[in-house]
């Protein structure tokens, strides 16, 4: 063989060698990503507590969170943290708000089981205090038992604190400590924010949420500032600040838990009927919290010049005008021969007006509920039903979603293309929104009902339905029945609250996913309707 052909070969043999290494190393290394990949299964396997097959660690039994080794030892916390960061990535901006809530309500119901929390130290049970629970996490103001007398002084706290939370919603709350700890808020907190507070575009919602929280500490400062006047001189300093500051929360986040007890349990406020200080205190911090976040954005930016507001602000100052002067003005006209005989002037016109505000889903009263007339019951049960506006602390469909339901009803019969108002025409999707909202909450509050006069037949339909409409507005008035409704009933009633405050649509949509527009649709028939 020549030196030629050597030099040949030997170049040959080179890059055959070059070849088989790079062969190597790319097999080493799909080698190492598949053992990755297998440990990062085991982790999140062991920490859901499920078998993994041939794997050098084994689970624990059932009911056992996270992983066991050999050793006997946890798996760490941070492989925890990085499994429910996995989920979080999976879930949408409503499932994450919907068990976001879910997980606080969770979290008080055990709190208030404490001994610690009841004044007796003997717990009411879990489905009591899940139901209290509940209806302070989405501030509506059933209570199973009379606050003062059953709440220790922890309790109290805990329920006033699930209130707040409930009130701005932790996601306001979430992205304030954000901001204060000077954390970057990405895009997906800035869309979880702007779902939370029903913002109308994801731009500035930062910067909402700091007015939000420090507009609801002053205003609550200021209203239990108010209140503590009347309240110190009647039970001392101390517990009369703190009487204020319950108060003014619970008013301004629409809650209705009360601490009056002390004078008789389940009173309320009827002691302060004919109160100016008390009554204007109150009806102001529950308009202000239910009229809606972006309103308050609005106000502060263009003042008192009406013609600068955005058409949400104007339909919702325009509506809640309506609806409490109307409703006032009914109010006396029903109960004129009824719980207004005996009352001075004064004390009729304070008594009307506060009937009708905090029938739009507060949940104080300063008069006995159970003794209203029929009128007036369905007069309440339908502003129950109408309730606060988007993006508040309130309840109920909304008032901007009347709006569109009756407009859409002009439209229609006016025979006119689109839902036209002030210069403007409303979105499709405003109009199919408002029809699901309605007919959503007034499908599940009559099930509701149906299904506590199934269970309990002896109690009157007229008061069943008050209080079905009371949970699903999240208004928190009753005629007194709560305390006689049986387990089952209250689960009905959680499950109206739950949904009242998160949303009929959102928790149905927790439970489902979005899906893609099919490419072929199904052919078209007509049918006939109405």
């Amino acid at each position: 063989m020549d030196g030629a052909n050597v030099a040949e070969m030997g170049a040959w043999r080179a890059r055959n060698r070059i070849i088989l290494q790079n062969r190597n190393q790319g097999m080493k290394r799909t080698m190492n990503q598949m053992n990755q990949d297998k440990n990062q299964n085991q982790k999140q396997n062991a920490f859901f507590g499920r078998k993994t097959g041939r794997s050098k660690h084994r689970t624990g039994t059932a009911g056992t969170v996270g992983r066991i080794t050999k050793k006997g030892q946890p798996g760490s916390v941070w492989e925890r943290m990085k499994a429910l960061l996995h989920i979080r990535r999976h879930l949408s901006q409503t499932q994450f708000i919907v068990y976001g809530f879910f997980g606080i309500i969770l979290t008080g119901t055990l709190l208030l089981m404490l001994p610690i929390s009841n004044r007796g130290g003997d717990s009411l049970g879990f489905i009591n205090c899940l139901f209290t629970a509940t209806s302070a996490t989405c501030v509506t103001g059933l209570i199973a038992a009379d606050t003062w007398s059953q709440w220790s002084l922890f309790g109290q706290l805990v329920i006033i604190t699930m209130i707040q939370i409930g009130g701005l919603g932790f996601i306001t709350i979430g992205v304030f400590i954000s901001i204060v700890l000077r954390r970057k808020i990405g895009l997906k907190e800035r869309g979880l924010m702007q779902e939370s507070v029903n913002t109308l575009q994801i731009g500035g919602v930062v910067r909402l949420a700091k007015k939000i929280i420090q507009g609801t500490a002053v205003i609550e400062g200021v209203g239990a500032l108010l209140l503590a006047i009347r309240f110190v001189p009647e039970v001392g300093l101390l517990k009369g600040v703190y009487y204020g500051i319950f108060h003014s929360i619970s008013a301004f986040c629409n809650a209705g838990f009360d601490l009056m007890g002390f004078r008789e349990p389940y009173s309320s406020l009827t002691y302060y009927y004919d109160d100016w200080l008390v009554n204007l205190t109150i009806m102001s911090l529950i308009v202000i919290g239910g009229i809606g976040f972006v309103v308050w954005d609005d106000i502060a930016r263009h003042g008192l010049k009406f013609r600068k507001y955005m058409l949400h602000t104007k339909i919702v100052l325009v509506t809640t005008g309506i609806l409490l002067f109307g409703g006032a003005f009914l109010f006396f006209i029903l109960e004129r021969n009824n719980l207004l005989v005996g009352m001075n002037l004064s004390g009729k016109v304070w008594t009307s007006l506060f009937s009708s505000v905090t029938a739009r889903t507060a949940g104080f009263n300063t008069t006995d509920t159970a003794a209203l007339t029929d009128g007036s019951k369905l007069l309440t049960i339908i502003l129950m039903f109408i309730g606060g506006s988007p993006g508040s602390t309130a309840g109920g469909i909304k008032t901007t979603t009347l709006v569109v339901l009756l407009l859409n009803i002009r439209a229609n019969i006016g025979q006119t293309y689109g839902v036209n108002i002030g210069n403007r025409r409303l979105e499709d999707d405003a109009v199919r929104q408002a029809s699901l909202i309605m007919i959503t909450n007034l499908t599940l509050t009559l099930l509701a009902s149906l299904w506590l006069v199934a269970l309990q037949p002896d109690l009157l339909m007229s008061d069943v339905l008050f209080e079905t409409f009371s949970a699903m507005g999240t208004v928190g008035m009753s005629t007194g029945i709560t305390r006689a409704l049986l387990p089952a009933s209250r689960i009905a009633l959680i499950v109206l609250m739950f949904c009242g405050r998160v949303g009929s649509l959102s928790s149905a949509l927790a439970f489902t996913q979005s899906k893609k527009k099919p490419p072929v649709m199904q052919p078209v028939e007509r049918i006939t309707v109405g």
